[in-house]
């Protein structure tokens, strides 16, 4: 049975309300610092700690509750008799409820303080005493998250105490905070790529539906530590994102966000790029775009990195579309998109800001830094030399193929990805895919070296001009003098784009 309790909550919200229910169930309050000034001045009567301690807080409110008197009323095991005759031999009393919630680190260490102003927020005490009550659980109720606090009345109501499966679940909670807490703050101090251990602090946004399919469950959580793309977005219109659909925006996101100086729309069906544009204009982008892969784009993202228009929306609503994202939308294009109720209208807020990719296996997490140089040096190898016009081409190109599965070939001209061949097994099948899909493409981009000139002599079939690739195959020099034999340019960067 709950006699007192111990509230020391940085977020009042709604701790008036349990206060108020405690105190009407006859259990004694205990609190301090501003949790106890905000309870008083609510005349809610309330103990200060310091009087059961008889130690005033000191070092500015750095320690008031770290005390053997507290820690004692918390630790004890009811039905141990040594420790209830030691908490009698010293006059300590039992606490029974720990109600407390954290220094706001998570929001905190992504605003911009000053690295001493971060560490006054790492909380101590409150930590301690969550720590402290869930390890005794089962005789002492520890609630670390508001939203449990209508939970614990209604169940008080019905029971006239909190039920053993409930604590067990709370102190549940506090682990399960305090694991995401200290990564956050161990990533925090460190700041290294790869530590000892792997720290990773995320917190749960939603519940999805399902999964990749119906059977899977599945939910999406969002980065602690730092404000990314996918993790500050908002949805303007439409039914609930699905796990495919937030697979998609990143990527649909991250391609259009490779093109700063550029208007650029991305089409993306199946984690993959079907069309991507850049125009003078954002319709003139989407269009292009579009006409990259008509079949493709059906029940696809689109993602373009400026300012959506009325005319742009207009063309939009003429297809199913799954998800349509971009910074901003005119308010008329906004109210024609919202006319098609199920499409998802985002407002990307940030760009992609992570310094590290992950991916899981049975046993074990796959951890490495975002694929974020494009070249090393672009090397012009062959007789022919490109054009201003065709290099720029090819460095758009292989801004695209980072993007798209291994092996992977684009295909371009005009600024414009008209053929894309990815995730095939190997390079040539990927080639012809590309070059089958894009007639009248006259820049080739691959993610890899060719190990074999069969790529280039298929690509001489369709006319194509230039080549951009990374290079270092054994056997560059047959890649490089069948593009002499065909009057092809070939430019290596020096760097590769496998993404498996």
């Amino acid at each position: 049975m709950i006699k007192r309790a111990l509230i020391s909550v940085y977020d009042k919200t709604g701790v008036l309300e349990l206060a108020k229910f405690l105190r009407d169930n006859n259990i004694e309050i205990v609190s301090s610092g501003g949790t106890y000034k905000y309870l008083k001045e609510n005349l809610i009567e309330v103990t200060e700690i310091s009087e059961i301690t008889n130690s005033d807080e000191m070092l500015d409110g750095r320690v008031k509750t770290l005390h053997p008197i507290i820690h004692g009323g918390i630790l004890a095991i009811r039905d141990n008799e040594d420790h209830i005759k030691t908490l009698k031999n010293r006059n300590i009393g039992l606490i029974d409820m720990v109600i407390v919630n954290l220094y706001p680190f998570f929001q905190k260490v992504k605003e911009n303080l000053s690295f001493d102003e971060k560490v006054e927020f790492i909380d101590i005490g409150g930590p301690t005493m969550l720590r402290a009550a869930a390890k005794n659980f089962k005789d002492v109720v520890v609630i670390s998250n508001i939203n449990d606090y209508s939970n614990i009345i209604n169940e008080m109501k019905e029971f006239g105490d909190v039920q053993f499966n409930t604590r067990k679940k709370l102190a549940g909670k506090v682990f399960n905070l305090m694991s995401a807490y200290d990564s956050a703050i161990s990533n925090f101090l460190l700041d290294e790529e790869y530590p000892e251990y792997l720290s990773i602090s995320y917190k749960k946004l939603q519940d999805l539906r399902y999964g990749e399919n119906p059977h899977q469950k599945a939910a999406y959580y969002g980065a602690t530590e730092f404000e990314g793309a996918m993790n500050t977005f908002q949805v303007l219109n439409g039914k609930e994102l699905s796990y495919n659909n937030i697979k998609d925006l990143d990527i649909a996101w991250k391609v259009v966000c490779e093109f700063e100086d550029e208007i650029a729309c991305c089409a993306l069906k199946h984690n993959t790029p079907c069309g991507v544009a850049i125009g003078e204009t954002v319709f003139e982008s989407y269009k292009k775009a579009y006409e990259c892969d008509p079949v493709s784009i059906f029940g696809g993202i689109v993602a373009i990195n400026k300012k959506v228009d009325r005319e742009t929306a207009e063309e939009m609503i003429k297809i199913f579309l799954e998800v349509v994202a971009a910074p901003e939308f005119d308010d008329d294009a906004l109210e024609l998109l919202k006319s098609k109720k199920n499409l998802r209208v985002i407002k990307c807020n940030n760009k992609p800001s992570s310094k590290n990719f992950t991916v899981s296996v049975d046993g074990g997490i796959l951890v490495q830094e975002e694929d974020k140089k494009l070249i090393d040096e672009l090397k012009i190898v062959t007789e022919r030399q490109p054009t201003k016009e065709e290099l720029e081409n090819m460095i758009f190109a292989m801004k695209v193929v980072k993007y798209v599965k291994s092996n992977a070939i684009v295909v371009a001209n005009d600024k414009k990805a008209i053929g894309i061949g990815g995730g095939q097994v190997n390079r040539i099948w990927a080639t012809c895919e590309a070059l089958e899909r894009g007639k009248g493409a006259t820049i080739l981009a691959s993610d890899a070296f060719f190990p074999f000139n069969d790529c280039v002599e298929e690509a001489a079939k369709y006319n194509i001009n230039a080549i951009i690739q990374p290079g270092g195959s054994i056997r560059d020099n047959e890649s490089i003098e069948a593009c002499n034999k065909h009057g092809i340019s070939m430019v290596l960067t020096g760097i590769r784009h496998f993404k498996h």
